[in-house]
């Protein structure tokens, strides 16, 4: 491996395919049948949100609404299947590889969306940085085999050049040059454009430059996860060898890295607050900016957590090291034990407060103000977290070692719906 981000034996191999997408004539607006992630949706204020934007938003092919996983899974095929019908959706007449361009103010996000050869773990080509759960794997592999298609791209990282004359992102500038495929903008103030990118030159060059790459997974990993176990059901060349993803060079298009925060459904604050007595110091705070601010001059030396629920702020800090010598396993590299999130989920969750890490009692919320209006609403506790710089996730990840599941958020996440991949289209 080095430096430029260049893998020795093999790398990234992104193809063109025929992407699936809505015709603007028959929705009411491209932005109106968009949605962010599937696991970003806060069900169920959310998901009733996006529904109701459009009868034909996406959210009602990613989070199908019905009785059982199965007919959940029916009812998405059948919907995809009617909107086809109905030229709601068409697939473009040839194949591309996508360019994809976010926009808000002066963030800036532009990659390649195309069909990625699956590799192995072990291969080193393309990095996980964070634990799965298989529960979560299998219900999105039920959906992808119901339904035959990639819905959403994952967002992987890599480690291109700045400036240069050749090489992928000296295509996707020349491309966007030209006249975009598609451009809207989302209630969340980004704008997105799309380009097909068709020239066999110009996507030679591109695969060629990504050729010997290696790739961060910055968002998708449950999906990705369901990428390998599908190919494992469908060995041999086809479509099940590919999965959908967006391609960015952070070193052009440096990402943005949040913190993912927890909602611990079942432990009020005040029960929260009682067991840290002695562990941890703990101040409170009045305001989220107050205690935002407070909560990153804290991280800066050591682990830090902010408790919301009760009205106010509690600034979780300086943890005893009796607790964390006890607590947090020692055959780790150094890096990965002082992240906040092994020390919450390993000290706080298991040890401190005896919070089993399920769905009925830990909700991830991406949205600093929904994960506190969450926990007051039911009497809960939200644990804020402040960000992991990207470099060491990059490391952690480099040397094999995955984070505690939803570490980290890297953004602007693309957004679903502007372009699908149909594993049943040539």
């Amino acid at each position: 491996m080095t430096s430029s981000g260049r893998h020795a034996d093999n790398g990234l191999r992104l193809l063109p395919f025929r992407g699936v997408r809505y015709v603007p004539e028959r929705v009411g607006s491209l932005a109106a049948v968009t949605s962010p992630p599937y696991d970003v949706v806060v069900r169920p204020d959310g998901l009733l949100h996006l529904e109701s934007a459009d009868p034909h938003n996406i959210v009602r092919l990613i989070l199908p609404q019905a009785g059982t996983p199965a007919a959940r899974n029916e009812k998405a095929a059948a919907t995809l299947a009617r909107w086809i019908a109905d030229g709601i959706l068409a697939a473009d007449p040839e194949a591309a590889l996508y360019v994809y361009e976010q926009r808000n103010g002066d963030v800036i996000q532009r990659g390649l969306i195309g069909a990625l050869a699956l590799s192995a773990p072990e291969e080193g080509v393309v990095l996980p940085h964070e634990d799965v759960m298989a529960d979560i794997v299998e219900d999105r592999a039920a959906l992808m085999r119901t339904t035959a298609v990639n819905f959403e791209p994952l967002l992987l990282t890599y480690l291109g050049g700045a400036t240069g004359t050749t090489g992928a992102t000296a295509v996707i500038e020349r491309t966007i040059a030209g006249a975009p495929l598609l451009a809207t903008t989302t209630e969340d103030g980004f704008s997105h454009r799309l380009w097909a990118l068709t020239d066999p030159a110009e996507i030679a060059e591109a695969q060629s430059d990504l050729a010997g790459r290696q790739a961060l997974i910055a968002d998708g990993h449950h999906r990705w996860a369901t990428y390998l176990r599908l190919r494992s059901e469908h060995p041999g060349p086809g479509p099940w060898g590919y999965g959908l993803v967006l391609l960015i060079d952070t070193v052009r298009y440096p990402l943005q890295v949040r913190a993912i925060h927890r909602v611990l459904h079942r432990l009020p604050v005040a029960d929260a607050l009682a067991a840290l007595d002695g562990v941890f110091r703990v101040r409170a705070l009045d305001t989220l900016a107050q205690a935002l601010d407070a909560l990153a001059e804290a991280a800066a030396c050591g682990n830090a957590f902010l408790l919301a629920g009760d009205g106010r702020f509690h600034l979780a800090d300086r943890p005893s090291g009796e607790l964390l010598a006890r607590t947090v396993p020692a055959d780790h590299p150094a890096a990965w034990r002082s992240l906040d999130a092994t020390v919450l989920h390993h000290t706080l969750l298991d040890t401190v407060w005896s919070v089993p890490d399920t769905p009925e009692h830990i909700a991830y919320i991406h949205a600093t103000d929904a994960a506190v209006e969450q926990a007051e609403r039911h009497g809960g506790t939200a644990v804020l977290m402040h960000p992991v710089r990207e470099e060491i996730v990059r490391e952690l990840a480099r040397q094999g070692v995955t984070m505690p599941r939803k570490s980290t958020s890297f953004g602007p996440k693309p957004a679903t719906g502007l372009v699908l991949r149909s594993l049943t289209i040539d």
